[in-house]
């Protein structure tokens, strides 16, 4: 990997490490709260994630695309983490209802949920990439595979050590040691495509270069 990429790995799993802390202590907090509590206040928490990712990964990508609006960068990483949320949140609280579904309809809807979680933040990032890269849109799927190596990653670490009846402070130490793996799986994923990424930032500036030149009148 290049100086920027592993800037970019290290500034990606601060950023999410730093973000999850709030759903981490509100996912806890609400455990036990009804749904019409518990829903808003973890999809709000992950409004917070996706904004402090946004803003990591925005600083990194502003350092060498330079138009890169970091405020619309992180508000739509922000958005899509929320919705995120609301597509894991929401189901949580409707399991009983969607238990009397039939298996077929209960896959459909679980296959489109899994759909929207995974291409969220990508598809909210692509907003603001393609405004400044040529071709961005191979971002979306690639951080689609990136968010299902991470979310692998967490379950697979923190889902066996949370316990029923545990103190708020490991509850939320297990959530950050899986938050850490879950991130630095996603940084090193997204990472790998930096250098695509750029080369196509690079055809953006200078095929806008030309197109301004070119309607310049001539003399």
């Amino acid at each position: 990997m290049s100086p920027l990429q592993w800037r970019w790995v290290r500034w990606t799993v601060a950023g999410e490490l730093a973000g999850f802390v709030a759903p981490a202590v509100v996912g806890v907090l609400t455990a036990d709260s009804p749904a019409r509590l518990a829903v808003p206040s973890v999809v709000l928490a992950g409004a917070v994630e996706g904004l402090l990712l946004g803003a990591a990964q925005g600083h990194v990508l502003r350092s060498v695309v330079p138009r890169l609006d970091v405020w619309r960068f992180s508000g739509l990483t922000s958005v899509a983490a929320a919705l995120a949320y609301v597509v894991v949140m929401v189901p949580m609280a409707a399991a009983v209802t969607l238990g009397e579904l039939p298996v077929a309809v209960l896959a459909l809807v679980a296959a489109a949920l899994a759909a929207v979680l995974l291409a969220s933040l990508g598809t909210a990032q692509w907003l603001e990439l393609r405004r400044h890269v040529d071709r961005a849109g191979f971002w979306v799927p690639w951080t689609a595979v990136a968010w299902s190596c991470g979310l692998a990653v967490f379950m697979l670490l923190a889902t066996p050590l949370w316990r029923p009846g545990q103190p708020l402070p490991v509850s939320v130490a297990v959530g950050l040691l899986g938050a850490l793996a879950m991130a630095t799986a996603v940084a090193v994923v997204t990472g790998l495509a930096l250098p695509r990424l750029l080369r196509g930032a690079s055809r953006g500036v200078s095929g806008r270069s030309r197109s301004r030149a070119g309607s310049r009148p001539r003399p």
